[in-house]
Parts: structure tokens; C-alpha cells; sequence
């Protein structure tokens, strides 16, 4: 059995799904399979173990209907994004759980993403529609480097306040400054770049005994949910569930 928060339990629906298996190491293929064990009970899963193809093969079976979403799996994301970058402007909303089983998303998470107003906007809006989906709050916190008090210390934490209050204005959201730990209440947070968001995801995950579902892709007129290559069978498996959803 794999665990679902109950809010993913509720919406399962069974859809035929693609999963990447590039054999990063020897794990990869040990992960992966397990992961379709699981998942099995509700979804279909194509495993996509083409090799230097896998990517390409992947996002051909989206586009031509063959499969009603992707799961990225141990595909490459270097191969993987550049492919969609040659028709799209793709970015990733991220589903997580903490200990205490309380959802939330978190963007930008990619670590090239989330770079303009603009496109935190659009991580916004997409991340609120699948707030919507799943029935967690739509509230928006911003992150910034540092307090309102230490305004002046450091140029870079200046320039991250006066971007978080710039966003929270246009999006309706709240800054939070740097107080992560209050800004989860709202149900959807904004790390101030994309570096500081895959932190805040490892450190969860990998660290913190929380959980990843995988990040949702927007900017796509299909359904793709990326993966981290390091995530568990279980976690591959936790992904397969939020592609059913979304």
C-alpha cells in the first residue's frame, strides 16, 4: 500500500499514464517498477524506457493522445525541458506535504524559474486552480529574504522585500517575509527564486520526513507532473496519484 493524503484519496481518477526511465543508476529501474506496483489499483502506467529517445518518446505519446498524461520519472530534465521549450514556455507548481499531513504548493521550484513578475504570476494562477482541484486553501504567501526590520542590511534582501510586496499587490497574496513557518497556512507560498524553493522542497522531503507528489507543469496544454530523480518508489507512485488529478 502507498500513502495519499486523504484530499488526493477523494479525487482519484483512473487515467493511462506514461512514466520516463532513463537508468540513471542502478536504482532507476528498481524505483520505477515498484512505483507502476503501486499505482496500480488506480491508474494504467506505460513504462517509457527508450534510452536517448525517452524524453522525446515521452512527450509524442502526450501530444498524440496515446497516454492522458506524463510522469516524468528518472527521464532527464535537462533532455526533458529543452524538448518543451521548443514549443512551449513551460514552469512547475509543486505539490508537498508536511509531517503533520497538511498540503500546500510551493513555486517556483525549478532552479532556472521564476525569475520575472510575469512568470510568478503565472505560477500563481496555476497554482491556484490546483488548489481548487484538490480543495486546499487558494491564500498566497510570498517570500522574501529577510524582515521588514532588516531593511538596509544587505542590498539583495532590500530588492527581495520590495519584489515580494510588488507580487503580493498584483496576485492578492501576503508578503511573508521570510517567515515560511506562518506563510504555509495560506496554502499556496512563492519562494523568492528558484533556487530557495528546491531548497525549501529538499529540505522538507529529504530531511524533514515530509512528502512530494511531484510539480505540476504549466505553460502545456497537456498533463505533465515532474519528478526529482532522487524521489523514492514511493514518491514516483505519489506523482502517478496527482497526475489522475490534475
Amino acid at each position: 500500500m502507498i500513502y495519499l493524503n486523504e484530499k488526493i484519496l477523494r479525487k482519484l481518477r483512473r487515467k493511462r499514464i506514461a512514466i520516463g526511465l532513463y537508468k540513471q543508476n542502478v536504482s532507476s529501474e528498481k524505483r520505477i517498477r515498484e512505483a507502476v506496483r503501486l499505482a496500480e489499483e488506480f491508474c494504467e502506467v506505460e513504462i517509457v524506457d527508450e534510452g536517448e529517445n525517452t524524453e522525446r518518446r515521452m512527450i509524442e505519446m502526450v501530444e498524440n493522445g496515446e497516454v492522458e498524461a506524463v510522469v516524468r520519472g528518472t527521464a532527464r530534465a535537462s533532455v526533458f525541458l529543452k524538448l518543451l521549450r521548443e514549443k512551449h514556455k513551460p514552469f512547475r507548481v509543486a505539490l508537498l506535504e508536511t509531517p503533520r499531513k497538511q498540503l500546500f504548493l510551493l513555486a517556483p521550484v525549478g532552479v532556472d524559474e521564476g525569475k520575472s513578475v510575469e512568470e510568478k504570476l503565472r505560477m500563481i494562477e496555476l497554482a491556484k486552480k490546483i488548489a481548487k482541484k484538490l480543495g486546499i486553501k487558494e491564500g498566497v504567501a510570498i517570500l522574501s529574504g529577510g524582515r521588514y526590520g532588516d531593511v538596509g542590511r544587505d542590498a539583495r534582501v532590500d530588492e527581495t522585500l520590495a519584489y515580494a510586496e510588488l507580487i503580493a499587490k498584483l496576485s492578492g497574496g501576503k508578503n511573508y517575509e521570510i517567515r515560511l513557518e506562518d506563510a504555509i497556512e495560506e496554502g499556496i507560498i512563492i519562494a523568492p527564486d528558484g533556487i530557495s524553493g528546491n531548497l525549501i522542497f529538499r529540505s522538507l522531503c529529504y530531511l524533514g520526513h515530509g512528502k512530494e507528489y511531484g510539480a505540476v507543469f504549466g505553460g502545456v496544454p497537456y498533463t505533465i507532473v515532474d519528478t526529482s530523480r532522487s524521489q523514492s518508489a514511493e514518491g514516483f507512485a505519489r506523482a502517478l496519484a496527482l497526475a489522475t488529478v490534475v
